[in-house]
């Protein structure tokens, strides 16, 4: 039975993997679309008629198509992207909705059914004509895939999808929506947070912003409140290193946006779920009762992103909801750290705990090293580069800190850049990722030097790099 759940467990985050994997690399043109929404429609900041004639098409086309386009491209690389652009095509135009659910599908069908053709024909093409049949069998099999999505495929998923809006919004109308956090926090800690955020809420977010302006779905998950809550009780009622870590976790999780990094707070004592889950509640209930909104998905969860995305008039409630769910959430945690004073609190655990359930979130395996340094002399060092899974949030912390760490060293002739482990530059020497990505490193970059870390925040381990170095 044990067996059975683990591994719906990991059909789930598998599943999840793959719906944030073709919002996540598109959050850039989410974020335009939003801007520009707030600043130019008829309500927005600066009103302007002609530049608001940019919303819709963005919405209806773009990005869909963008989506459809990097499903295609997880199952089958260039050729699958572009036959699932084609096929995402063909069922956002005469849709009257955005076809988000839609992309999710066309996209990773044209990808899988190219790949499928490739694998058929492999081996069998005379020399000379692969660069015919290899357009020609993208092209045709993409138009063909459009217009069955144009004439078939659409109105099914139109009607599903208005099922889905029409669904949300009477569970928002008969003030049910806040009990989500039930569901969502828990699911956060588990690592689905993106899959829930970018694969559920922000195709009905961008729905209803098509209807009303702004959308509550961007509030229910990146609301940073019920984790900052976690973070002031530790700091003021702990003890030990989870004590001292908590100040420099507030700013990278509140300004900064990481949530995870309040995860392992959370792991440390299970029961502070219930501390982040009625914080999640109120802060939800608030948004309802004040009726906040934002224009499109903030990302990362930072509270910058969430000013930045709120509709004009609508900062008030937003805060609110905020501070709410973080005073709820302190008053909860701060009873149970308070009881169990006498513990011990093993934050190095509890990050390791959290190591492990992100590599099983992401089907992999947690490496026991922890570290592929050479004991080598290293020479002719030009790049180093983080990468993280996202490659946006802890790679960058890290890229930073070791910046900082070879100027004061005086060593200035390494350059040193951040990018997610799938898609590290070309050329890099020695590449620092977290322990359950180093595989993952080691096919990205096959002749790089594969340093892991157990955290991109600890200094120590680029002081020793450092020292090697100049050795």
């Amino acid at each position: 039975m044990k067996e059975k759940r683990s591994s719906g467990k990991e059909k789930v985050q598998r599943f999840g993997r793959f719906l944030s994997g073709m919002v996540m690399p598109n959050i850039a043109a989410f974020i335009a679309w939003g801007l520009i929404t707030a600043l130019f429609i008829e309500t927005g900041w600066a009103p302007n008629e002609s530049f608001a004639k940019l919303v819709e098409p963005l919405m209806k086309y773009l990005l869909p198509i963008l989506i459809g386009y990097q499903g295609g491209k997880l199952v089958h690389g260039e050729r699958g992207a572009v036959v699932g652009a084609i096929a995402t095509a063909g069922i956002v135009v005469g849709s009257s909705i955005p076809m988000f659910l839609g992309a999710m599908i066309m996209g990773p069908l044209g990808g899988y059914l190219i790949k499928k053709f490739d694998k058929l024909i492999d081996g069998k093409v005379k020399a000379g004509f692969e660069m015919l049949v290899n357009n020609f069998s993208a092209g045709i099999l993409g138009g063909f895939l459009a217009l069955l999505a144009f004439k078939f495929i659409e109105p099914v998923v139109a009607a599903v999808s208005t099922g889905l809006g029409a669904a949300a919004q009477a569970i928002t109308e008969k003030g049910l929506l806040p009990l989500i956090a039930i569901v969502v926090e828990p699911a956060k800690i588990l690592f689905l947070n993106n899959a829930i955020n970018h694969g559920v809420f922000s195709p009905l977010g961008v729905q209803q912003v098509q209807e009303a302006g702004k959308s509550i779905f961007f509030l229910l998950e990146p609301n940073p409140g019920p984790g900052l809550g976690i973070l002031l009780a530790y700091m003021l009622y702990s003890k030990g290193t989870s004590k001292q870590s908590a100040p420099g976790a507030i700013i990278i999780h509140f300004l900064g946006g990481i949530h995870e990094i309040y995860f392992p707070y959370v792991l440390m004592k299970p029961v502070l779920l219930l501390a982040v889950i009625a914080g999640g509640i109120a802060g939800d209930l608030t948004f309802v009762l004040t009726k906040a909104g934002l224009v499109a998905s903030p990302s990362p969860g930072s509270i910058i992103s969430l000013m930045a995305m709120t509709p004009k008039g609508g900062h008030l409630g937003v805060l609110l909801g905020v501070i709410i769910a973080t005073a709820v959430s302190f008053l909860i945690a701060s009873i149970i750290i308070k009881r169990s004073a006498g513990e011990e609190d093993n934050i190095e655990e509890a990050q390791a705990k959290m190591r492990a359930m992100k590599a099983e979130s992401k089907g992999q395996k947690v490496s026991e090293a922890t570290s592929a340094v050479s004991n080598g002399k290293r020479e002719n060092i030009n790049l180093i580069v983080f990468a993280c899974d996202a490659g946006m949030g802890s790679s960058a912390m890290g890229e930073s800190i070791l910046r900082k760490a070879l100027k004061d060293a005086n060593i200035t002739n390494i350059e040193v850049k951040h990018s997610s482990v799938d898609s590290i530059p070309a050329g890099a020497d020695i590449v620092f990722t977290q322990e359950n990505l180093s595989e993952r490193a080691k096919k990205s970059a096959p002749d790089a030097e594969i340093i892991t870390v157990k955290n991109f925040l600890d200094r120590s381990r680029y002081d020793a790099f450092i020292n090697e170095l100049k050795k």
